[in-house]
């Protein structure tokens, strides 16, 4: 196996993680900030990951299994870290619903590739809108400091909220294009 641009650029988000527990951590002013910065450059490799992939032919098997594993593995872990900052059950509870549904569509759509159905459980808009949500939602999170008049850790609650609904109304259209597939074979 050759390592490619886009299977690097995914293989530095994974190395990002590590970088991001540890500057979130660390006694510093602007260790939110940095936060924040690295939380961008990962969902940045994310994006041009795909885009070179795409534009010049870079496509590899290994490459579509990494790369929503390494988008997992980012989110996962920095929800875990603004939970444990802001130890609230409102976050927790969203936290909770946003992981459980990755793993539970993960399992899925592995199981559903395994029976020969995997077109089936196509990404749909409510899961980009999910998404979408979810990155704001932890980018306001890591920061966490009103910006003036803007009060940043109530906008990311609301929005990781938000993206915890999205969350429970994208598993349910996942699942039931699963539906039938679930019901002849399970």
């Amino acid at each position: 196996m050759s390592l490619t641009i886009p299977t690097l650029l995914t293989l530095l988000r994974i190395a990002l993680i590590p970088v991001l527990v540890v500057v979130f951590y660390l006694p510093a002013a602007w260790s939110n900030v940095a936060a924040v910065i690295i939380f961008v450059l990962a969902g940045l490799t994310d994006w041009l990951d795909g885009w070179v992939a795409r534009r010049f032919g870079m496509t590899s098997t290994f490459g579509a299994f990494l790369d929503p594993v390494a988008d997992k593995l980012m989110v996962g872990v920095a929800l875990i870290i603004i939970v444990q900052a802001q130890p609230e059950i409102v976050l927790a509870l969203a936290a909770a619903t946003i992981i459980g549904r990755e793993i539970t569509i993960s399992a899925l759509r592995e199981w559903m590739a395994a029976l020969g159905e995997g077109a089936r459980v196509k990404v749909a808009w409510t899961g980009k809108l999910k998404t979408i949500a979810q990155m704001l939602a932890i980018g306001f999170l890591l920061y966490g400091e009103p910006l003036g008049w803007l009060p940043v850790l109530e906008i990311g609650r609301w929005l990781l909220v938000a993206a915890a609904v999205l969350t429970i109304v994208s598993m349910v259209t996942y699942l039931r294009s699963a539906w039938p597939a679930i019901r002849l074979r399970g």
